[in-house]
């Protein structure tokens, strides 16, 4: 019985180093915030998950060249008024106040989010590669200028590379990501659903899930096969004991 007993501890100490495994490959499969200098964080807000916003771009000859969903928010950096201090701000963009517009080519699609009453303009620039029919988010911009800040904010990166997808398939990722554009800029997504390039009509084309999606749907299965294995090893090596034990007593 000592020997199943070990057995017994091996398979829970080998199960809960899955368990342990499976967590932190959770915890450590997301996109790395930018570094910024050290700042002073704005009074706490609040904010929730920002709403999510349809935003549709149309081509020349009227037809959709580009769908997006998403909810976005951004962690920017700015010199503050009011403090008068460089501060961190969180701010979710309000899809009822933005307005759309952009543009679709054989090989660049752009989708500009802007806002007169928040003067705030965003851009997302997307990329195809023509020879393996991927593409990809490569650039993004953001220039603001909200009450509180001394003088406007403008970022701009070229040369990025996110939300990929496949030439005729939307991109998916329901986990929240954070993208970081430049120093003083990232921008937070949740729930996001893009396609650039590849529609037929005005619907999105079968969904590509991004990593973090697969990654949350294997932690349960890695779990639940694992303590199923452990309920399995503690059936049989009690089966096998009292076969022992039945043997003992024949013997006597």
């Amino acid at each position: 019985m000592t020997q199943i007993g070990g057995v017994q501890s091996w398979c829970l100490g080998v199960t809960l180093q899955l368990i342990l495994a499976a967590v932190l490959h959770q915890g450590l499969a997301t996109v790395a915030p930018p570094t910024t200098a050290q700042t002073t964080a704005a009074p706490h807000k609040d904010l929730g998950r920002p709403e999510r916003g349809n935003y549709r771009v149309t081509s020349s000859n009227g037809t959709v060249c580009l769908l997006a969903s998403m909810g976005l928010q951004f962690n920017i950096t700015f010199n503050s008024v009011s403090l008068n201090k460089t501060v961190q701000d969180v701010v979710n963009l309000q899809p009822n106040v933005s307005k759309i517009s952009g543009s679709c080519d054989s090989d660049s699609a752009s989708l500009r989010l802007s806002s007169d009453a928040e003067k705030t303009n965003l851009t997302f620039v997307f990329t195809l590669n023509t020879t393996s029919n991927k593409y990809h988010l490569s650039e993004v911009s953001l220039s603001a200028a909200w009450p509180d800040m001394k003088e406007p904010f403008s970022a701009q990166n070229r040369s990025l590379d996110y939300l990929r997808g496949t030439l005729g398939f939307s991109y998916m990722c329901r986990e929240a990501q954070t993208l970081s554009v430049a120093e003083d800029l990232s921008i937070n997504t949740f729930q996001v659903q893009v396609q650039p390039f590849g529609l037929t009509g005005d619907q999105f084309g079968a969904a590509e899930e991004c990593q973090l999606d697969e990654d949350d749907m294997l932690i349960p299965i890695i779990v639940g096969v694992a303590l199923a294995g452990l309920v399995l090893v503690v059936l049989l090596a009690y089966l096998i004991g009292r076969k022992r034990s039945h043997a003992g007593y024949q013997t006597i």
